[in-house]
């Protein structure tokens, strides 16, 4: 079984989906993860962003391995070998992943991968193109959405527990400007699927959604 969980930055995506994957034993995907990991490689190569053969190149190049504990519920970032779980999460990578993100031939790469995660055992996988383009016939489809005020708050508060030095403006125009890249991008827009469940997050906790994804998916089943 294939679960399917879209939206954009700051919905929620992450935190439900490996809460929700731990629920039902199942492994979970962080497809986003894998473009940040491809970020890194760039920054690290010292590459021009605007070049996108380089970045191409820099992405079919890249050995990218999520492992999970046996749990499912928590997954490590491998890069080329190395452990890069925490690197991928800096503002650094966050300020280039959406330009990344957009490239067509970037996507196909990781897409290759992506289907081959997914199709290895039951998944929980989330990112913005799952339920459309990576795992269309998935068996249960959900798009989790808040207010962009909320979801400043909730990835301010994230990147502060972290100990990262932000602020809430820094975060808010962030979200602002991947919301517009990730929805006008011609490769793979953010969208609803036709067939997922819209669910806004904005006053819910990260238990009551997990619960109501949960519930959705059992009646699936039943």
């Amino acid at each position: 079984m294939i679960i399917a969980i879209d939206g954009p930055a700051g919905a929620g995506k992450s935190t439900v989906a490996k809460k929700l994957a731990q629920k039902m034993g199942f492994l979970y995907i962080d497809t986003g993860a894998m473009y940040r990991a491809v970020t890194l490689k760039a920054l690290e190569n010292k590459a021009d962003f605007k070049d996108e053969k380089a970045i191409v190149e820099i992405a079919r190049a890249a050995k990218i391995d999520l492992k999970s504990l046996k749990n499912g519920s928590e997954e490590n970032v491998f890069l080329d070998g190395r452990d890069v779980t925490e690197d991928i999460r800096h503002p650094r990578i966050t300020k280039y992943v959406s330009d990344v993100a957009k490239i067509p031939d970037v996507r196909e790469a990781m897409l290759r991968l992506q289907r081959a995660l997914g199709g290895s055992r039951d998944s929980v996988m989330e990112g913005r193109d799952i339920g459309t383009v990576v795992f269309p016939n998935a068996d249960k489809k959900f798009f989790l959405d808040a207010t962009g005020e909320e979801r400043t708050k909730r990835r301010f508060k994230e990147l502060k527990l972290k100990g990262q030095d932000v602020t809430e403006k820094d975060i808010e125009c962030d979200i602002k400007n991947r919301d517009k890249i990730d929805s006008t991008r011609t490769c793979a827009p953010l969208r609803r699927a036709e067939d997922a469940i819209y669910i806004d997050t904005t006053n819910m906790g990260i238990e009551e959604v997990v619960d109501t994804l949960y519930k959705y998916v059992e009646n699936t089943k039943s």
